[in-house]
């Protein structure tokens, strides 16, 4: 296992890369390396856990097929527990399997063989879509929004409902409930939700929008089965039906 020391790149952006081929794992860690990223590489999800207790990654690439926890049950904890962006690099190449990735919260996936330019291309397209790592965000970006009672704080990626109460919330719903709070009242299609949630890929996987709808209605719905804020308008998509008001946050970061 190797790894390149976070002491000697002094990085704005560090990359946790998690693959148990080494003969990829490591001469792929010393490019993204020659590409000004720290990175941290290891073998299995178990030692990418250990890693996770003394670094926080600005994002994953994370390998789906792995012996022991494979890479779709790490990145589901991931997201979960530490919102954290994972791009799958995958000899997976069936629809399903991605998919399947998608839905779990990944941001992208990448086929192997792959080129690491591509790679690298599309790791700053996810930092700059989630303003992670050396991707810089407009100050607008940083600023709240509230409806009827519930506040989304982008910076923090905490959402607070009416009673004061943190509602956990994966890097996928995120996304999408940020997708529709920046344009409510209007409809969207899935093709437009995916693109501005997923990104180019998107458009390969129109079911995962409607699951990742279904799952943020659970999540922000007094009846997730009469849905208020996210309605379905036959033929067209979803419309976001409450208004929306957006203000700067507080200097003390509250």
């Amino acid at each position: 296992m190797t790894t390149v020391p976070m002491d000697e790149i002094a990085p704005k952006t560090t990359i946790l890369l998690v693959d148990d081929e080494a003969t990829l794992r490591e001469p792929l860690a010393e490019y993204l390396a020659g590409q000004g990223f720290a990175v941290k590489d290891v073998n299995s999800a178990a030692a990418a856990r250990s890693a996770l207790t003394a670094m926080t990654p600005d994002i994953v690439l994370l390998d789906i097929m792995m012996p022991g926890e494979d890479g779709l049950a790490l990145c589901r904890h991931l997201v979960e527990t530490r919102q954290l962006p994972v791009i799958f690099l995958t000899a997976r190449g069936e629809p399903t399997d991605r998919i399947v990735g998608l839905e779990l919260g990944a941001d992208d996936y990448i086929v192997k063989p792959f080129e690491p330019r591509e790679l690298v291309a599309r790791i700053r397209t996810v930092l700059r879509r989630v303003g992670r790592g050396s991707a810089p965000q407009a100050q607008a970006e940083d600023w709240l929004y509230s409806f009827e009672g519930w506040l989304l704080d982008p910076l923090k990626r905490k959402l607070i409902d009416p009673e004061g109460v943190t509602v956990p919330i994966s890097t996928a719903e995120f996304r999408l409930l940020r997708a529709f709070l920046d344009h409510p009242l209007q409809v969207l299609d899935r093709d437009r939700l995916l693109d501005m949630v997923q990104g180019r890929t998107a458009h390969l996987f129109d079911r995962a929008v409607d699951n990742q709808v279904s799952r943020l209605r659970r999540k922000i719905e007094p009846d997730s089965g009469d849905p208020h804020f996210i309605q379905t308008v036959r033929g067209g998509g979803y419309r976001f039906a409450a208004v929306v008001k957006r203000t700067p946050p507080r200097p003390d970061g509250a």
